[in-house]
């Protein structure tokens, strides 16, 4: 009974958000109040606050190439299977059926259902993932899809199979380096302006080099650290929307079927494959049912303008990926 209880109280915070929003308590454009909150504050909170409290083995590495190498290979295989799929379709499959929503999400649910321990284990995970979800995601299916994301697609344009063919090669040397400065420059700021990835690479380097947090740190930090659950299960919540009929709907299912499928081969793979400890490996498994990322929602507006679908969308296989969790925890041996 005591394992259902935590994932209960957390699906009722995203019914309360949702609540909320309903009501008109909190507007729709809220979450990104909360977002901010979450993403600069508390979630670098918590993930300082669990590498103090917990002993973090260089093993844990592996699990940090492995949430990269499960972030990449949905993006590309999306991107190979849906070649005739129309643009807009397609770049909402490629942003939103790969990448991981860890920090809100799986890494309170971890240490609701598995303690403190495991949650180190998430980090690492997560470490990979943000690669992609900091930056990686968009730039990689921008440029697959030949995709301007300076501004929204049109309607015409997102009914076509790909982008424009890109413009004939600049010939002048000064303009193609000034051209790779802009692009790499757009894609650092990305990564460095992410409070999370930069704690993520700091606490990566501390580890490698052997360096201990004082411990002062986290008593600091851990109100910030517990309040990373609620705030992100309630941001969930204010996410959620009503589905607007079969052209909702059907971008949806395609979305769950991709996520869902490749959960269950990177779940076989993190149990039978990564050289970690049984309950490392259990903890993986329930990072490989997390929902869609936040960055999805701010990537898909501004390549689709609709990020009211992708909000959506990571609410729904939030509320799935718990009960799919929450099922793991209870089937799943240690």
């Amino acid at each position: 009974m005591e394992k259902i209880i935590e994932p209960v109280v957390f699906l009722c915070i995203i019914l309360l958000g949702y609540a909320f929003k309903r009501i008109g308590w909190v507007k729709s454009d809220d979450y990104k109040i909360m977002q901010k909150i979450v993403f600069n504050l508390l979630l670098p909170a918590a993930v300082v606050v669990s590498f103090i409290n917990n002993e973090h083995d260089l093993r844990l590495l592996w699990v940090a190439l492995f949430g990269f190498c499960a972030s990449v290979i949905p993006i590309l295989t999306i991107y190979l299977f849906t070649g005739k799929t129309p643009l807009g379709n397609r770049a909402f499959y490629m942003l939103n059926g790969s990448g991981f929503n860890i920090g809100c999400f799986a890494l309170p649910v971890v240490q609701a259902l598995m303690g403190p321990g495991p949650a180190v284990a998430v980090v690492m995970f997560d470490i990979g993932n943000s690669v992609m979800m900091s930056a990686g995601m968009n730039a990689v299916t921008t440029q697959l899809l030949r995709i301007d994301d300076t501004s929204p697609l049109t309607p015409e344009e997102q009914a076509r199979p790909l982008g424009p063919r890109p413009p004939r090669k600049v010939m002048d040397k000064d303009a193609r380096r000034l051209q790779r400065r802009a692009n790499l420059r757009r894609i650092a700021r990305n990564f460095y302006s992410s409070a999370a990835f930069m704690t993520y690479m700091l606490m990566l380097v501390f580890m490698i080099t052997g360096f201990a947090i004082p411990h002062w740190v986290g008593t600091v930090l851990q109100p910030f650290s517990n309040a990373n659950a609620f705030c992100s299960m309630f941001m969930v919540g204010m996410l959620m929307d009503v589905p607007h009929g079969m052209k909702d709907v059907k971008p949806l299912a395609v979305v769950f079927a991709w996520r869902w499928a490749f959960a269950f081969i990177f779940s076989a793979a993190a149990w039978f494959i990564l050289p970690v400890d049984p309950e490392i490996r259990k903890a993986v498994i329930f990072v490989c049912f997390a929902p869609v990322g936040v960055f999805s929602t701010l990537f898909t507006d501004r390549v689709l303008g609709n990020a009211r679908l992708a909000g959506l969308c990571l609410a729904t296989t939030g509320t799935l990926g718990l009960i799919a969790m929450t099922v793991a925890n209870l089937v799943i041996p240690v």
